[in-house]
């Protein structure tokens, strides 16, 4: 059979009784009700690997337009089952990974690979290392974790997977490769949370807190900075050894990676025309992404992510170092479109239809009859907050959707507003690194292959705990130091 009966089944099965068989709540529409057995099936069929992720979403998209849950017209429920084809944030990540594909062909990535491999290389662990401090040395002039993850680390990770023959097509993903993009992801959630120039979604935080205070509170970027660096630092260091245990590299020390190294850039020679034109274009997008012109020289100059990505990919095609070819063969980055899209619509439309507000209004009233004091109150809403990410496939949709909501709830039972922003704040980030499609980074980091969906599962529910647990912990003593409660 094309599809895995057993899981496919079960994926039905779930979405059936969710459908037919639970009552529609009191507050929710049949068809946001409908919309929710749909998305839960489809997420049981991912887990379940019922078919590719792509040929999933496929059907998915499909199930929503038949069955209009979204729209009573036909035109209207097929406009809206394709909407996110249209969202800037899906062709930031497939033309990252097209991207991705010039530092690979033009031998770009194997130079910068060697050369960390000979400075940090002596240990896999240090490898791991030094991807971190990179995460975190661009991360405050990145507002896209996607373009600094997916488009910026991600390809010299691979490339160093690639120099100890550690890859997927060949079966050899567990000498270096899965542990390297475990961290390579990790390492982006975490750097997310301690810059509010570090991923998009903080500054729509500060916006929310700002309003939600009645503009009494307003997070800067030097109190968030302040406030995130510590704990966000200690998490950064813990997150590799954390990954370290649990799925250990096969290749744990390489102490002749110096003169290896040295020696495959001797055998690279001399810089080559399309490398230095491939080193330009990376330079002239982490300009764009850093939105450096516009800090210089004004708004006028600001440039979108998205267009950026578009921008580098452009040129690299003008110039020669990637042809259409090459574009039509990176098979990861147009699948991910696909997939990537249909979640991204089912979430939305989920907010659209009321559901996620119908959520938000019950978790107030049943933390209210608990009779817990605001303690107990932060505790219960930062973790359902936290986990309720796993239906979510955008950081910023479920940001805007439920922060406002969460957070009025706890300052209603009595929270102190500038710790529950911080704790809210960081929960916001750590939420990122729990599925493969929690965030733009996930799929692109996902895709390459390097781990099973169960790895990845498993390393999220694990460092989702690590990172709360540690950063909320260390958070409240450096913030009581800090006078900030």
């Amino acid at each position: 059979m094309p599809f895995k009966p057993i899981p496919a089944a079960i994926s039905v099965i779930i979405g059936l009784i969710i459908w037919f068989v639970i009552p529609v709540p009191t507050g929710v529409s049949p068809e946001a009700w409908h919309l929710l057995a749909l998305f839960v099936a489809t997420i049981a069929a991912i887990i379940g690997k019922v078919l590719p992720i792509g040929a999933i979403a496929v059907i998915a998209i499909t199930l929503v337009a038949v069955t209009g849950v979204t729209n009573d017209s036909p035109k209207g429920a097929i406009q809206d089952a394709l909407s996110s084809f249209s969202s800037p944030l899906i062709w930031l990540i497939g033309i990252a990974v097209m991207i991705s594909r010039g530092l690979i062909k033009t031998g770009l990535g194997s130079r910068i690979a060697y050369y960390f491999i000979s400075v940090f290389g002596k240990k896999t662990l240090g490898i791991a290392y030094s991807l971190a401090a990179a995460e975190l040395m661009i991360a405050p002039i990145t507002p896209s974790n996607t373009a600094r993850g997916g488009g910026i680390i991600h390809p010299i990770m691979k490339s160093i997977a690639h120099s100890f023959h550690s890859t997927p097509e060949e079966g050899t993903q567990n000498k270096i490769g899965r542990y390297l993009a475990m961290v390579n992801f990790h390492a982006n959630p975490i750097t997310s949370g301690m810059f509010i120039t570090a991923t998009a979604p903080n500054p729509l935080v500060v916006d929310l807190v700002n309003k939600a205070t009645g503009s009494e509170l307003q997070l800067s970027w030097t109190t968030w900075a302040i406030a995130m660096f510590v704990p966000g630092l200690l998490c950064l260091l813990l997150m590799p050894l954390v990954i370290y245990l649990i799925y250990p590299p096969e290749i744990k020390e390489t102490p002749d990676a110096k003169g290896f190294a040295q020696e495959n850039l001797k055998q690279l020679g001399r810089v080559a025309t399309h490398e230095k034109i491939m080193l330009g274009v990376f330079a002239l997008m982490l300009i764009l992404w850093a939105n450096i012109p516009a800090m210089i020289f004004g708004e006028g100059l600001a440039v979108d992510a998205t267009t950026t990505a578009f921008l580098g990919l452009s040129l690299l095609i003008l110039t020669g170092v990637l042809t259409w070819q090459d574009v039509l063969k990176e098979k990861s980055a147009w699948d991910t479109i696909v997939w990537f899209s249909a979640l991204i619509m089912m979430a939305s439309f989920l907010n659209k239809l009321g559901l996620v507000d119908w959520f938000s209004t019950n978790i107030e009233s049943a933390i209210g009859l608990t009779g817990f004091g605001w303690v107990g109150a932060v505790v219960i809403l930062s973790l359902v907050y936290l986990y309720i990410h796993y239906f979510f496939a955008s950081t910023t949709a479920h940001i805007t959707a439920m922060f406002a909501a969460f957070y009025a709830v706890g300052l209603s039972l009595g929270a102190p507003p500038m710790l529950y922003a911080l704790i809210l704040a960081a929960v916001g980030n750590i939420m990122m690194g729990i599925t493969h499609y929690a965030t733009g980074t996930a799929p692109v980091i996902f895709n390459s292959g390097y781990t099973t969906l169960g790895e990845w599962w498993k390393i999220g529910a694990v460092m989702s705990v690590v990172n709360t647990v540690v950063w909320i912990g260390a958070g409240l003593v450096w913030w009581k130091l800090l006078g900030y409660y």
